[in-house]
């Protein structure tokens, strides 16, 4: 992809979303976890499966890294391999506006100013080990771990959790993740 569709990709992205939130929501209200705490939500999270944005579409070993910034922000790796394991690698840097500050799970993450994309932590284990996020159009979802594979038993109870929400479950896509041993 050359640097203009590069750029035209990453614009595009937040005006899709823009026009996805100015649509009526048919949905209750997607809630939240009740408390986040976000220095331990910070780190590596392996995309597990999703329903991808066209960006993440062919994503291989994709991981989302979150760093808190002094001011408060979370600082935001997205970083896959497009359609292949070897494929071009790409990252993305948005960045995360913690909207919420009594329960730290609602965000609003901004690929490009001014817009705000809703993220909410729809779910996270008490070991911070594996988490959801949503948003209240129920068009984008990600399960996410700390570790690239997680057991079938806990990849099926979340996409249950996922189907409770809300979500059309048949547009979740496992991502492929295949890393080195250490």
């Amino acid at each position: 992809m050359n640097l203009r569709n590069h750029i035209a990709a990453a614009l595009l992205a937040p005006a899709l979303t823009l026009l996805g939130a100015c649509q009526s929501t048919r949905h209750p209200e997607l809630p939240t976890v009740a408390r986040v705490d976000l220095p331990r939500f910070m780190g590596d999270w392996y995309v597990i499966a999703n329903i991808p944005t066209f960006i993440e579409r062919g994503a291989h070993n994709a991981v989302e890294n979150y760093a808190l910034a002094p001011d408060g922000t979370i600082a935001t790796t997205f970083t896959f391999r497009a359609d292949s394991f070897t494929g071009k690698r790409r990252q993305y840097h948005p960045r995360g506006f913690v909207l919420d500050r009594r329960s730290n799970a609602l965000w609003g993450m901004r690929f490009v100013w001014p817009i705000k994309a809703d993220y909410r932590i729809t779910y996270l284990n008490d070991d911070y080990s594996q988490t959801v996020i949503g948003r209240q159009q129920r068009d984008y979802v990600w399960i996410m771990a700390r570790t690239p594979q997680i057991p079938a038993a806990d990849y099926e109870r979340l996409l249950g959790l996922v189907a409770t929400q809300g979500y059309d479950t048949s547009k979740v896509q496992r991502v492929p993740q295949s890393w080195p041993e250490k």
